[in-house]
C-alpha cells in the first residue's frame, strides 16, 4: 500500500510542475476553509475538491481504477482533472482582494509576479501561419497521409515537435503515444526506439511500430539510423520540408 502511494504522491509532485500552483492551491483551500461562510460556496470550491484530493491518494482508489477501466496504469492522473485548482485560486484570491484590500492587492500581486511567465518565451509560441494556429508542416505532413473519407484512421510516427499538433488537426491520425510519454516518461517501446537513440536501430524501430500498428513513419531527414528503411522494405511516399514520410508496406490493409 505505501507502494502505490508513494506513486501516487510521485505523479500529483509531476502534476504539479515547478509546484508553485500546488502551493498556491493548498493555500486557497486554507484560506478559504476559514474564510468562506456560506457553505453553498464551500461544497464546490473547498469540501469537494480535498474529498477529490484525499481519494487520490487512498491506495484502493488507484486499485479500484485500474481494475475498472483497461489500460489505467498510466492515466490515473487524470483524477487530478477533477480538481478545480484554477477556480479556487482566482476565487480565494479575489475575496482576499474583497475582504482585506491592501493585503489582497499585496499578497495577489505577489502571487501573480512570482508565479507567472512571460508565455512569448515558450518554445511552442509561433506567429500564427494559418487558421489553426499550428506550424503550417504539420498540417501538410497530416494532409499527405490522411486517410479519404470512409477509409479507416491511420497510425502514424512523428518527432516529438509535432505530437502536440496533429492530434488538434486531424483525429483520423493515431500516434503510438503522446506528449505524457515525452514530459513524464513514460515506457513506451515506439518512443524509445524512434526518439531516444542517437543512432535508431532500424530493426527495433521497425518491430515496434509493426506491433503498435503503425503504418506512416515521420522522420527527420538527417537522422542518424543504422540501416535506411528503404532497404527494410519501407517506402518514401512524399518528402515535406526537411522529413521523410515512410509507408510500412506490411501495414497497409
Amino acid at each position: 500500500m505505501y507502494g502505490i502511494f508513494m506513486e501516487s504522491y510521485v505523479i500529483f509532485k509531476q502534476y504539479g510542475g515547478s509546484g508553485y500552483l500546488l502551493v498556491l492551491f493548498a493555500a486557497a483551500l486554507i484560506y478559504l476553509l476559514f474564510a468562506e461562510k456560506d457553505m453553498r460556496k464551500k461544497l464546490p470550491v473547498v469540501i469537494a475538491p480535498a474529498v477529490i484530493l484525499f481519494m487520490y491518494f487512498v491506495p484502493f482508489t488507484r486499485i479500484a481504477f485500474v481494475a475498472i477501466f483497461d489500460e489505467a496504469t498510466d492515466t490515473y492522473y487524470r483524477i487530478l482533472w477533477l480538481l478545480p485548482m484554477g477556480v479556487v485560486i482566482a476565487y480565494a484570491g479575489c475575496k482576499l482582494f474583497a475582504e482585506h484590500r491592501r493585503i489582497g492587492v499585496v499578497a495577489v500581486s505577489v502571487a501573480i509576479i512570482l508565479c507567472g511567465r512571460l508565455v512569448y518565451k515558450n518554445e511552442n509560441m509561433l506567429k500564427a501561419e494559418n487558421l489553426y494556429h499550428i506550424p503550417q508542416l504539420a498540417i501538410d505532413i497530416c494532409d499527405r497521409i490522411s486517410p479519404e473519407e470512409g477509409e479507416p484512421r491511420v497510425r502514424a510516427v512523428f518527432p516529438e515537435e509535432f505530437i502536440h499538433y496533429v492530434r488538434q488537426y486531424d483525429t483520423n491520425i493515431l500516434m503510438p503515444y503522446g506528449r505524457d510519454v515525452v514530459h513524464w516518461q513514460y515506457y513506451n517501446a515506439v518512443y524509445e526506439t524512434f526518439q531516444k537513440p542517437e543512432v535508431i536501430n532500424a530493426e527495433e524501430l521497425l518491430a515496434a511500430t509493426r506491433e503498435a500498428k503503425c503504418r506512416y513513419i515521420v522522420m527527420y531527414k538527417n537522422r542518424d539510423i543504422d540501416t535506411p528503411l528503404e532497404d527494410m522494405g519501407c517506402e518514401i511516399v512524399d518528402t515535406v520540408g526537411d522529413y521523410n514520410i515512410y509507408e510500412d508496406p506490411e501495414m497497409v490493409d
